[in-house]
Order: structure tokens, then C-alpha cells, then sequence
């Protein structure tokens, strides 16, 4: 008869922090998170509105962002842009901890605010 394994393990080897290896997350996922942060900032959107989308180029550990999105009009472009760029920046760089160096926000369409009356 063979011996049954008496249910010890071998201790496990401490791993020295940096052999252990790296994470990488890929582009179209701190794109999705990009595109979050811009929905979060801006609102609820006009009724005709492609709700913001990202693209992302990741290049050692920096992340460089578009961000396209359709807003209201008249609203105050410039600081709805500025917030985007600023929550973009913030929350790429919480959840992912990876510094974001550009945040480029390209206004692809102006939507009419609806106003009462007009359908």
C-alpha cells in the first residue's frame, strides 16, 4: 500500500515584491473608465445625445485621453469641458493609479435645449 499524504504543505516561498511580475491594464479599459467619469460629470444628457465615449493611448504607466461627447446648447461649453478634463483625470487616476497626462474633450454635436412647446 502507498502512504496517504498526511495533509501538510510545503511552506510557501516568499516572493520578493518586485520578481512577482507586473498588471497591466489594457487601453479600452481605462477608456470605459474615461467615458464613466465624463457621464458622471455632465449629467443627464439631451434626448438625442450618443452618451460620451473614449479612446485612450497607454504608454509606461501615462495615459493620454479623448473624450467625445455631445452637449446642450446653450450651455457654458468651456466649463462643462474643464470639468470633464478635471473628473477624466481624477477618477482615471484613482481607480487606475496611473498619472493621465492629456485629456483632449472634442465636442462632436451642440443639441438644441428643448424648450416648452417646441417638439
Amino acid at each position: 500500500m502507498t502512504g496517504a499524504s498526511s495533509g501538510t504543505h510545503r511552506p510557501a516561498t516568499a516572493v520578493a515584491p518586485g520578481e512577482r511580475g507586473a498588471v497591466r491594464i489594457a487601453d479600452r479599459v481605462v477608456a470605459k473608465i474615461a467615458a464613466q467619469a465624463a457621464r458622471e460629470v455632465l449629467g443627464p444628457l439631451p434626448k438625442d445625445a450618443v452618451p460620451p465615449h473614449a479612446t485612450v493611448v497607454v504608454h509606461h504607466g501615462t495615459a493620454r485621453v479623448r473624450v467625445h461627447l455631445e452637449l446642450d446648447y446653450p450651455s457654458a461649453i468651456g466649463a462643462r469641458c474643464a470639468a470633464v478634463r478635471r473628473q477624466v483625470t481624477e477618477r482615471v487616476g484613482a481607480l487606475v493609479d496611473m498619472e493621465v497626462r492629456e485629456v483632449a474633450v472634442h465636442v462632436e454635436r451642440l443639441l438644441p435645449a428643448q424648450t416648452p412647446g417646441r417638439a
